[in-house]
């Protein structure tokens, strides 16, 4: 196997398409959303890194707590040759893992974003020349199919992304994950646990206005991809916590009445005063409820790790 493969499974206008499609429903349906994977534009990815900084912001420093702490016994539990990131960006947290796998022989990554994958893939082959890096272009909410590379396989799927999926799409996802695995493989999963509103509330809505302006991002891509007359300005931020549903929502509220004329798909979309559209879900999470849904896909769950603070979890499950 050469050590660096790079495979495209979207097709070179696949963004496009599934921008223009989820811009298109999203804006006339009652009420309007958005999804948030349309946050991630150069200035979008830059604007989330910052957040990660953020006093307010918990989720990214537990969950490398935990991996920090953690990741010799996930090894140990896993003897894994071949690791999987769903959702890889940087691979920056994977490096904990990497480092702690001493049988580790593949490491494919799977993004969206090409720039993303081959800038980590360069990296992590500097660092570690007799590793081989199998990288995929592809949207793994999808369906996804692997390499041939060397078991066990540990598939992770980290920062509680799986938050963002709404329960119908969280069943298919996690059923789809366990199709990709064999007996002896593995799945480690990030979530947010459900804990004080304030505390999830700040975390969504920080002092500074980095998430307001991260948020907000959306509008701009869809007014430079999609030639749409929309200003961010024209629009609050908002997180609240929905109780019922134990997650929370970010929105966009209209300041005043006004008409979005989007070109690239002959629309115009009018909002009224205060009238609010979703951007994203962010579901939290209790031990019982991932271990229900796992169990409901195919797979056991056996560990389960938290920060010292038990604000995230990491859990480790074998296919059933």
């Amino acid at each position: 196997m050469s050590p660096f493969l790079l495979t495209r499974t979207l097709p070179e206008d696949a963004t496009e398409a599934a921008l223009r499609a989820d811009v298109l429903h999203g804006l006339t349906r009652t009420p309007k959303e958005l999804p948030p994977k349309w946050f991630y534009d150069a200035r979008g990815s830059e604007l989330f890194e910052e957040i990660t900084r953020l006093p307010e912001y918990y989720p990214t420093r537990a969950e490398r707590e935990i991996l920090l702490a953690r990741a010799p016994e996930i090894a140990a539990a896993t003897a894994a040759r071949t690791l999987v990131e769903l959702g890889s960006g940087s691979s920056e947290k994977t490096r904990h893992l990497l480092d702690a796998l001493p049988d580790l022989d593949s490491y494919v990554p799977v993004d969206v974003s090409e720039s993303a994958l081959t800038g980590a893939a360069k990296t992590l082959l500097a660092e570690r020349p007799g590793l081989n890096v199998h990288a995929l272009i592809a949207d793994f909410t999808r369906g996804l199919a692997l390499p041939g590379t060397p078991g066990p396989r540990l598939v992770a799927f980290l920062g509680g992304t799986i938050g963002n999926l709404l329960p119908a799409e969280r069943t298919v996802f996690l059923r789809s994950v366990r199709s990709l695995l064999d007996p002896g493989d593995c799945l480690l999963l990030g979530t947010d646990l459900v804990k004080d509103e304030s505390v999830l509330v700040r975390a969504y809505d920080d002092a500074a206005g980095v998430t307001a302006e991260f948020n907000k991002n959306v509008l701009a891509v869809v007014a430079r991809e999609l030639r749409a007359d929309v200003d961010p300005d024209d629009f609050d931020h908002v997180a609240l916590w929905n109780r019922e549903q134990e997650w929370i929502e970010m929105r966009l509220r209209a300041r005043s009445a006004l008409t979005v004329k989007i070109r690239e798909l002959d629309l115009a979309v009018s909002f009224a005063a205060g009238e609010e559209m979703r951007t994203e879900v962010s579901a939290k999470f209790r031990q019982e409820g991932v271990r229900a849904e796992l169990a409901e896909a195919g797979m056991d769950l056996t560990h389960w790790w938290t920060d010292e603070e038990g604000r995230f979890a990491l859990s480790l499950s074998t296919a059933s």
